[in-house]
């Protein structure tokens, strides 16, 4: 009798109940997420003061901006592959504590290569935290509340961008404000650091390395009731596997998917003062609270996106939300000359509009590939959008002076259009698949 009451209460992780231990797990893991998106935007307020403190030239400038995101075309690749190899708790702390470091150092620069240098560092902390989070985040989380789980992710990182605004708002009259505001991320890497100090090694991680046993300890601490694998997990894989017959497909598009949708937002948060003075909405302090103003309508577009990727499905929410972004780009690029509620309506569509697409950015990449490359997946994907991001951002303000800003809005509403046509012909729809039948290669 004992023997058949326990087996109708055991469940598998995709299908158990969401217990305070994996919501603690979704918000210290979303809260790198967060880190993130404050240190990659503080830079664009930032930009505004030590760039004549500094002296720096528009090459400069420009290499700043995208010194970041080098880096973390290295630090994704290097840290998916780490996580999968020694597994995500490791990465997971150290990871945090070299952001810290590394901000820290960042209110001492006095020079320009020293800060290109630092954001360079920091661009490949930042990085390697993608695939690390992501993958803890996806193998903890049952299928239910994946789609809610990774929207946790893209709000915070939004939160962080929008934190980052309004804190360089308040910084920005200060003298020497520019040094506080790069060094003010060390208050959320402590804050992160004790918070992460319980969260145990995913399970599925555990059980692929053969520990089968310290897999089900943890299972029982985290869901607090007997449950199990889906199936038994594979041997670890190589580099190589990501890039077989089958995945390759996979990667590619993802990582397109990606670099379509990034290329606009970054730039938005990397040069957004610059971008919205360019539109006569305001000079100095008067712009960077324009450039808040349009991350809040990325952090709201994010929560009702949580609960449509389950309730339309991925693929559907995708498509119709690239159509709306293309659109909101295209309306300041073919009259730049509008008003100023006519240019926030327009941003904000494309903000808010942006919710879907980026939290597919974290769960497709999670749910398209096995245990074995999942966070290595997750790293190559980003590492292929930001070839894209690097040289779009490197070259923006230099295309920004060159031909202005409406030519600047079509090239991103036409970034999205190409991604519109990409996922109309390879989005597949994972919704209410199990973590194993997602990435198998029978999906999609």
């Amino acid at each position: 009798m004992e023997v058949a009451d326990r087996a109708a209460t055991r469940r598998l992780i995709d299908d158990a109940q969401t217990t305070r231990f994996v919501k603690k797990i979704v918000l210290f893991s979303s809260g790198g997420a967060f880190l993130d998106g404050y240190v990659l935007s503080i830079i664009g307020v930032a930009l505004v003061q030590l760039t004549p403190a500094l002296g720096l030239t528009d090459a400069q400038t420009a290499a700043t901006g995208a010194a970041a995101l080098a880096g973390i075309f290295f630090g994704s690749l290097v840290g998916g592959r780490l996580t999968d190899a020694l597994g995500r708790r490791t990465m997971f702390i150290l990871d945090v504590s070299a952001i810290g470091v590394v901000s820290l150092a960042a209110c001492f620069v006095g020079a320009a290569w020293q800060l290109i240098v630092l954001r360079l560092l920091l661009g490949f902390f930042i990085g390697a935290d993608y695939p690390i989070a992501t993958s803890l985040i996806a193998e903890f989380s049952p299928r239910s509340e994946r789609a809610i789980a990774m929207g946790v992710v893209s709000a915070a990182w939004y939160l962080g961008a929008t934190a980052a605004a309004f804190v360089g708002f308040a910084l920005y009259s200060v003298d020497g404000g520019w040094r506080w505001m790069l060094g003010s991320a060390l208050v959320p890497c402590v804050a992160l650091l004790i918070g992460r100090h319980d969260i145990p090694e995913s399970p599925r991680w555990l059980a692929q390395r053969g520990q089968v046993d310290k897999a089900r300890e943890v299972m029982a601490k985290v869901f607090g009731e007997h449950v199990e694998l889906d199936a038994p997990e594979p041997a670890p894989a190589g580099f190589g596997a990501v890039f077989r017959q089958g995945y390759l497909g996979r990667i590619v598009y993802l990582g397109l998917l990606i670099l379509c949708q990034v290329v606009p937002m970054y730039a938005m948060y990397t040069f957004g003062p610059s971008i919205i003075a360019a539109f006569g909405l305001g000079e100095g302090s008067l712009s960077v609270l324009g450039e808040a103003a349009v991350s809040l309508f990325f952090l709201i577009g994010t929560v009702p996106a949580m609960y449509w990727l389950n309730s339309m499905g991925r693929r559907p929410l995708l498509i119709g939300s690239l159509a709306l972004m293309a659109l909101g780009l295209l309306v300041p690029g073919i009259w730049p000359g509008a008003s100023i509620v006519v240019i926030i309506l327009a941003f904000g569509v494309y903000a808010f509009f942006s919710g879907g697409p980026g939290i597919l950015q974290w769960l497709y990449p999670n749910e398209m590939f096995p245990t074995e490359v999942r966070a290595t997946a997750v790293g190559v994907a980003i590492a292929i959008s930001r070839i894209g991001v690097v040289v779009s951002t490197y070259g923006l303000p230099l295309f920004l002076a060159a031909y202005g800003i409406g030519p600047t809005m079509l090239v991103g509403a036409g970034l999205l259009v190409a991604c519109l046509v990409l996922s109309i012909a390879m989005a597949p729809e994972t919704r209410g698949l199990t973590l194993a039948e997602a990435s198998s290669l029978r999906a999609g």
